[in-house]
């Protein structure tokens, strides 16, 4: 994160031709696994792509971190509700790795509605010689078998199956914004506008609703859930963020319905700042526990925050993220951009945080040294191993040469969606039906 910013590079990225770009290839999702071995994605037409990465030659030791495609498979399928007359988009919402235990990989997947877990395995050797069965596969006469045959095992190429190991459905009446793992590794949550279920990872039919926010008169609800995320060690421990620009934390040792929170995390509001868009942009899109646990991410429509979860009345850190878009909030109202929902991520010391914005820009804030840098995720400037040069956005008045005007902005594209490698400098973005795959340079 240094002046010479160029030490980051472009690896390789993942490009569909932009002629045949339909709807369902705006990936909706990113996520690595713990190992960062496996990176998948998400579209919004139910397809989940898994990249592996290649492993280090010594005759071309740059090739290290090159993601390759590895398994691509249909999770979710467009659905139709004839109870209430509703389209049940095939869009992945989110992906969630589980930790690795055995040779197979496992993650689950989730739509508006159902979340799926998926079991990813290789397959290199197959059975031949069967007693029953001929090498096609047909059933053979048992009149003509007269000798007995020990199946073998022989080599054949290398397979990557997905299956769908359990499908939790039939548990949100509203629509699933997320989900997250818990520590113990047993249970995880999936939460929607109004409540946040529990689920065993074993048990598919049943959940156990641990928070419900829904008035008994639903003209009073005046706020609701955008995410939720699980403490990374205490599995006791959740948080949620709202609407409102609040984030509850809360404790299931104290009740089995946690819907009084035991801690809660507001900035009170500028009254200089107020306007019409107030309660619109202070909205929570995203929230993130540190991997060490002690901080909290979260991202509104402007800012990233950083809180200490030992101090509830006002972020350790707020980080502007494109404040030149405070004087155009009324023509980003106009064209709905207003209401898009980015992420946020940390790097794997929580040291730098990194977010997405508009014109394919994503932006990275270093915590120590309070340094911060505008990249471009695009196919012009994006040759595999170029370097990334850091772009600069100015408001009104004189124009440097390498400046982009703020009034030219793309506002289609916008990066929603990214995450980092959780040991190395390695980022994944998304941009609209693209990802990019950046790392540090090599020397």
């Amino acid at each position: 994160m240094d002046e010479d910013i160029d030490t980051r590079k472009i690896n390789n990225s993942f490009l569909r031709d932009h002629n045949y770009a339909t709807e369902a290839d705006i990936i909706s999702t990113v996520e690595f696994n713990h190992t960062g071995e496996l990176l998948a994605t998400g579209d919004k037409g139910g397809r989940v792509v898994v990249f592996q990465r290649e492993q280090e030659s010594k005759n071309q030791p740059h090739r290290r971190g090159e993601y390759n495609v590895y398994s691509t498979f249909q999770s979710h399928e467009p659905e139709f509700d004839y109870l209430k007359s509703l389209e049940i988009e095939e869009k992945i919402n989110k992906i969630r790795w589980l930790p690795q235990q055995n040779a197979a990989y496992y993650l689950l997947s989730t739509n508006d509605k159902t979340v799926k877990l998926w079991k990813i395995s290789e397959r290199d050797k197959r059975p031949e010689g069967y007693n029953l069965k001929d090498d096609d596969g047909r059933i053979r006469d048992p009149t003509t078998i007269t000798a007995l045959r020990v199946p073998v095992l022989r080599p054949m190429d290398l397979m990557v199956e997905a299956a769908p190991r359990r499908i939790f459905s039939n548990g949100h009446t509203y629509h699933i914004n997320s989900i997250s793992v818990n520590s113990d590794y047993e249970t995880y949550m999936s939460t929607d506008d109004l409540r946040i279920n529990l689920w065993n990872l074993e048990i598919t039919n049943r959940s156990f609703n641990i928070v419900d926010i829904k008035p008994a008169n639903m003209e009073e609800l005046t706020e609701v859930i955008t995410a939720a995320e699980f403490h990374p060690n205490h599995c006791n421990t959740f948080v949620y963020s709202s609407s409102k620009g609040s984030i509850r934390l809360c404790d299931m040792r104290a009740s089995a319905l946690c819907d009084n929170h035991s801690k809660f995390f507001e900035e009170p509001e500028d009254p200089n700042n107020r306007s019409f868009f107030s309660e619109i942009i202070s909205s929570i899109s995203d929230v993130k526990f540190s991997h060490s646990g002690r901080y909290l991410m979260t991202r509104d429509y402007l800012t990233v925050k950083v809180w200490d979860l030992n101090m509830e009345s006002k972020p350790l850190e707020t980080y502007l993220v494109h404040d030149y878009l405070r004087s155009k909030l009324c023509s980003l109202y106009e064209n709905d951009c207003i209401f898009d929902k980015f992420e946020c991520v940390w790097n794997g010391s929580d040291s730098v945080i990194m977010t997405g914005s508009y014109n394919n820009f994503f932006r990275m804030f270093d915590r120590n040294t309070k340094r911060d840098v505008t990249l471009e995720a695009s196919r012009e400037n994006s040759k595999p191993r170029a370097v990334l040069k850091p772009r600069k956005v100015c408001v009104g008045g004189k124009r440097r040469k390498d400046e982009i005007s703020v009034d030219s902005l793309d506002f289609s594209k916008k990066i929603l969606h990214t995450a980092w490698h959780p040991h190395e400098n390695i980022i994944a973005v998304a941009a609209t039906n693209n990802l990019y795959i950046f790392q540090d340079k090599v020397n």
